[in-house]
């Protein structure tokens, strides 16, 4: 299996350099060549595997440069009980009458990205070996605050690493941001940008593929890498628990194997819906895939007209992880839609930086209709549906989760399908005690962050997870906030070169 880059196709490298480079030295992102198959007898068969089992099957299938020995040193070390506080490491549960809760956030950082940036380090530290890779490798990483904190978490001292992490101001929660600020480690740092999430990202991508920044990293021994997912390394490791969801459906007896159901994500990166369809593509039986947005609305309308623009306002939500205007990951899926045309991706993208908006043609427009549906809820019919939930099934979610129920029920209602069907949950509610805690009570509250917390625990009866639990005494480690056009400086004045 090699790797082509979205805006070159005659870019051809191993799964081991995609995921060392991060992203292709003109910009484009790494993808398979081919989507591989699996039958529904080994979907069957994965169901009765354990989960760094059921990660390596999936990723023999793409990583096949990496030895089977190779593989099972990754998953054996990422996906067990001392990164996740659950034997499954992802959970199932079982919300109402044919649809279920995937539970994506029992790891170290309480939410979705755990699953991909705790084997993240693993892949990266193996792929250096592989292609006898010698220099330090500097993670830059831009976040809207879950992934930060996961992939600080995952590289922490890890050898031949360093790792930089770049939020937006006030663009994530106050558990978030003291989760990034508390964190432990030699190798890492962060720093918050006077800007949204956007404006982050963007400064990664332009320091990335900067030429005469890679010619200094490289005259003193060092290289980029990305641990966002545009890094395929870190997409990857999420088609896993969707393949390993509907294997454990059928496990359970909920689904007939061969059986079609529904898979709704709240996304903004598209990163986590992209995984979903991946997964569909291999084999999984799915029906629709369902988009969720917030307010910051610009995929729901992308799917739903073919435009894709990002020239709107942009809205501080109760779900920041959302909180997105330019949906990375979305390339990678219109680059396999228009049958591999790096020219068009090239066209499109171009339009996107200089106009801030494109249009697909008509042809990938019904693909997109053919594969997906979308929705979006703003703040108050995010809270209702916490509070909802909580009334009718004593079942507590998050921000992020509440919207994607939100558009299932919305979905449901316009359709009528009653599809059994699977809600990415992507962060525990804790992450974001203000909302929920104002969502459960139907009013808002000025006790601390950590007494939330408390509060939020003593209604849902779930246990707080040990990692939040513990940053009430942890000391702030940073606190540097610079202005977006200072990233460039910042990052090589902190790497001394």
């Amino acid at each position: 299996m090699f790797y082509n880059s979205t805006r070159n196709s005659n870019v051809k490298v191993s799964s081991a350099e995609a995921i060392t480079q991060g992203i292709s030295a003109e910009g484009g992102l790494f993808v398979p060549e081919s989507i591989p198959e699996l039958s529904l007898e080994e979907i069957k068969a994965v169901g009765e595997m354990k989960y760094a089992d059921r990660a390596a099957y999936v990723f023999s299938k793409y990583l096949t440069d990496f030895t089977e020995a190779e593989i099972h040193y990754c998953t054996d070390n990422a996906y067990s009980t001392k990164n996740f506080e659950t034997e499954g490491i992802s959970e199932l549960a079982h919300l109402f009458d044919g649809t279920y809760m995937l539970e994506l956030w029992h790891g170290p950082t309480c939410a979705f990205k755990d699953m991909a940036l705790q084997i993240l380090p693993y892949f990266l530290t193996t792929s250096a070996k592989k292609i006898n890779l010698d220099k330090k490798i500097v993670i830059l990483v831009a976040t809207s605050g879950d992934t930060g904190k996961a992939a600080l978490e995952g590289f922490k001292d890890v050898e031949g690493t360093s790792i930089m992490v770049f939020y937006p101001e006030d663009g994530v929660s106050p558990m978030q941001k003291r989760q990034m600020k508390t964190q432990e480690g030699s190798n890492v740092g962060v720093c918050a940008i006077k800007g949204n999430f956007d404006d982050c990202q963007n400064g990664v991508k332009a320091i990335f593929t900067d030429d005469s920044v890679k010619k200094n990293l490289e005259d003193n021994g060092m290289m980029f890498s990305s641990a966002n997912s545009i890094n395929w390394g870190r997409l990857v490791p999420q088609v896993v628990y969707y393949v390993s969801a509907y294997a454990e459906l059928v496990k359970d007896g909920e689904i007939e194997l061969g059986d079609k159901i529904n898979i709704v994500v709240p996304t903004g990166n598209f990163g986590n819906i992209l995984a979903a369809y991946y997964a569909k593509h291999m084999g999984v039986p799915v029906n629709k895939l369902i988009c969720a947005s917030n307010i910051n609305n610009v995929l729901t309308d992308f799917i739903n007209t073919g435009v894709y623009d990002r020239n709107r306002n942009f809205f501080a939500t109760v779900s920041p992880s959302m909180d997105i205007l330019i949906s990375s990951n979305l390339e990678r899926l219109l680059y396999l839609m228009t049958g591999r045309d790096d020219a068009q991706i090239r066209e499109w993208f171009g339009k996107l930086a200089s106009e801030g908006k494109y249009e697909v043609s008509a042809d990938v427009k019904a693909k997109l209709a053919e594969e997906f549906c979308a929705g979006y809820c703003d703040d108050a019919q995010t809270k209702e549906t916490i509070h909802s939930i909580y009334e009718k099934y004593g079942y507590t979610c998050d921000t992020h989760t509440a919207v994607a129920v939100k558009v299932y029920n919305d979905y449901k209602a316009a359709t009528g399908d009653t599809t059994k069907t699977v809600i990415a949950s992507t962060a525990s509610p804790y992450k974001f005690s203000a909302a929920v805690l104002e969502a459960l009570e139907g009013k808002t509250s000025d006790i601390d962050e950590y007494d939330k917390v408390d509060k939020i625990a003593e209604l849902s009866k779930l246990e707080i997870p040990s990692a939040l639990a513990d940053l009430r005494n942890k000391p702030e480690r940073f606190s540097d906030v610079i202005d977006k056009a200072d990233q460039k400086e910042y990052v090589l004045r902190k790497l001394g070169v």
